[in-house]
């Protein structure tokens, strides 16, 4: 499958790497920060930090998901604010990452530092039926935590 990334800024390839697999077995690509200058995330503060890319999927059959690092939102409290981020097949604008620090601390967000994840996975629209009753099972409706610990 190819992934068709196109650059919207000129620091894209230069100062700030295309996205790119860490290693052979990893899931997902990491995505840069393509800002001119740092960015700072006070704690509890909110930013949008833009990737300098837009994408085109191959087919309306996959959708690109965006997750936090691990690394950051362990280490540093610094996640998505959206929790994950949904780039649709028809999409074609930047890519721009969602960054809330939960932190005590303030997160500086430096140029070309590597931010979220991309995901590309297969789709499935299912049709929609209303029914009056749904399959029994042995969980049934048991919400949180009926399954123990």
């Amino acid at each position: 499958m190819e992934v068709k990334f196109k650059a919207v800024n000129q620091k894209i390839g230069r100062e700030i790497p295309l996205p790119q697999f860490a290693t052979a077995g990893s899931a997902a690509m990491d995505l840069h920060a393509c800002v001119d200058a740092p960015v700072t995330l006070k704690a509890g503060e909110r930013a949008v930090i833009p990737t300098g890319l837009a994408m085109a999927l191959p087919s309306s059959g996959y959708v690109a998901l965006v997750f936090a690092r691990s690394g950051l939102g362990i280490k540093k409290g610094v996640c998505l604010s959206n929790g994950v981020g949904v780039i649709d097949s028809d999409y074609r604008g930047e890519i721009a990452v969602g960054l809330v620090n939960l932190s005590a601390e303030d997160y500086t967000v430096q140029p070309g530092d590597r931010i979220a994840q991309l995901m590309v996975v297969p789709v499935v629209q299912p049709t929609i039926s209303l029914v009056p009753e749904l399959d029994d099972t042995d969980r049934g409706s048991g919400g949180f935590g009926s399954t123990g610990r």
